[in-house]
């Protein structure tokens, strides 16, 4: 069974996104992802709005403001048929940071009005109320039509909500390899009704298969809790799960091979059938990737495929845990 594009409005807004979203990280080319040209880059863009996809995420961090910056050229005269929403850094929440950095980003991306404005990672020194002050502030001035949150747990998302916020989605990473929201975060955005957008939808390409043990994935990579602590660039002090993630990569290979998709194609498609999902934000550094993830959302999975696609990634959820934070033992997620 096949169907086009979804969009679904962020709860509580009439703002619709696409159900698979741009992610905006890649295309800057970084120690992670490698060199990026600037006109793949542009072009993957220009192709994903020509493919359906209308939700552009980035960050002021990306490539210190760059991403915002690719956006503007990509995407600058199609303003009208898209959906920008970019993050502010925990270190830029005091009251007059955070409008300096609002500001710099609709300069960047060469609008007058940001669609999502997310707090990028809670701060441990700002106090919630004043963020949510110049937010509101914000939004009513018309520099952002909603405001979100990005790694926020139930603690403080929680706290967040009763400092008097009303942040319209929840941005964590969320994957059939990593399955932490399920545990708390998930079941909390669904009663008190916040939308969740998923990074790492495809846990930073292991969910495309091509990598077939931890050996193969490109050393800036490695570094999640996915992988035992002496990886280059790992944080974490823990055993790692690589037995229990490669194992569950077979067989969603093998539930993939015999509906013949892509095995990106079915994680996506299984992304996109649980509760609280407004958008799975994939990111793709050329045309054919692009294409490739909004064609996603043409798949939809039959309920029995669902159910096994989780049974086979049940015993890396359990091992991992419902810590929400992919890098790091002592969680910055809480």
């Amino acid at each position: 069974m096949v169907r086009a594009m979804k969009y679904n409005k962020l709860a509580g807004t009439e703002i619709r996104v696409s159900s698979v979203g741009f992610g905006c990280w890649a295309i800057v080319g970084d120690a992670t992802w490698g060199p990026q040209d600037e006109n793949e880059a542009i072009a993957a863009m220009r192709a994903a709005l020509d493919a359906g996809i209308t939700l552009f995420d980035t960050a002021e961090m990306y490539g210190n403001g760059l991403s915002e910056q690719f956006i503007r050229k990509a995407l600058g005269d199609r303003r009208d048929r898209v959906v920008l929403a970019t993050k502010v850094m925990s270190t830029h929440l005091e009251p007059a940071a955070l409008c300096q950095s609002c500001e710099q980003s609709l300069r960047n991306m060469g609008t007058d009005y940001i669609d999502l404005y997310q707090v990028h990672w809670p701060s441990r020194t700002i106090p919630f109320p004043e963020t949510i002050g110049i937010l509101e502030e914000l939004r009513k001035s018309g520099k952002i039509r909603a405001y979100g949150i990005s790694n926020f747990g139930p603690v403080d998302l929680k706290s967040f909500m009763e400092s008097g916020g009303h942040p319209v989605s929840n941005q964590m990473a969320y994957n059939l390899l990593f399955r932490a929201v399920e545990f708390e975060v998930q079941p909390l955005m669904a009663k008190h009704h916040v939308s969740m957008l998923c990074y790492s939808p495809l846990m930073q390409g292991l969910l495309t298969g091509k990598f077939r043990s931890a050996e193969d994935v490109p050393a800036g990579r490695a570094r999640t809790r996915h992988y035992g602590k002496n990886h280059p660039g790992v944080r974490h002090g823990e055993a790692g799960a690589e037995k229990e993630t490669f194992e569950a990569i077979a067989e969603i290979r093998e539930v993939s091979d015999e509906l013949r998709e892509p095995i990106e194609r079915v994680a996506l498609a299984w992304l996109l059938r649980q509760p609280t999902v407004a958008s799975a934000i994939a990111g793709a550094r050329n045309p054919g990737q692009a294409c490739k993830n909004a064609a996603a959302a043409e798949l939809v999975l039959p309920e029995v495929v669902v159910a096994r696609l989780a049974a086979a990634t049940d015993p890396l959820k359990t091992r991992l845990g419902p810590n929400a934070d992919m890098w790091q033992s002592e969680s910055r997620i809480r």
